[in-house]
């Protein structure tokens, strides 16, 4: 199972990590220098949660982000399921919406 989530549709991101090596000048050094530039993978905050629809009377299961809760909670399962789905992110089959 692929780490997105079934509302947003937030994916794992790259990016990347600067090492620097070297004294800083401060402690007496000649200063820290960029040595390289690491590739590292920054994912998704994802949480299984089972959130009741009023709506639709019934509970549903979805694998969503921390971020994507959070906008559930301010506005509302319902509204939220029915933006992603006109969006085209919503990745589960809810009848109703």
């Amino acid at each position: 199972m692929s780490r997105v989530c079934d509302v947003s549709g937030a994916r794992r991101t790259v990016g990347g990590s600067i090492v620097r090596k070297g004294m800083a000048k401060k402690q007496g050094g000649i200063g820290t220098h960029v040595v390289k530039n690491n590739k590292r993978v920054f994912l998704p905050n994802l949480q299984k949660r089972r959130i009741y629809v009023p709506e639709l009377d019934q509970w549903v299961i979805l694998r969503i982000t921390n971020k994507t809760l959070r906008s559930i909670q301010k506005n509302g399962a319902y509204k939220v399921l029915k933006e992603a789905k006109a969006k085209g992110t919503l990745t589960v089959k809810i009848p109703g919406i």
